[in-house]
């Protein structure tokens, strides 16, 4: 299969716009706002839980060392 520059004309291909000098604040669209919002409380979710677990382990193991 060839390949002319008519068909190299980025047809299925992921484009990632960069911001240009004229717009420095390019934050995507509501959508990619959205999934960052998600993605960061997510996040915090998985931190928090870990936290707990975390806690509760030590409890536990303060709990067996003085019994």
């Amino acid at each position: 299969m060839t390949t002319s520059n008519t068909d190299n004309d980025g047809q299925g291909m992921i484009v990632n716009p960069k911001p240009t000098a004229d717009n420095q604040d390019w934050d995507g669209d509501d959508a990619d706002r959205a999934d960052r919002l998600r993605f960061e409380e997510e996040q915090a979710m998985i931190r928090e839980q870990s936290e707990a677990r975390a806690a509760k382990a030590a409890a536990e193991a303060a709990k067996k060392a003085t019994a």
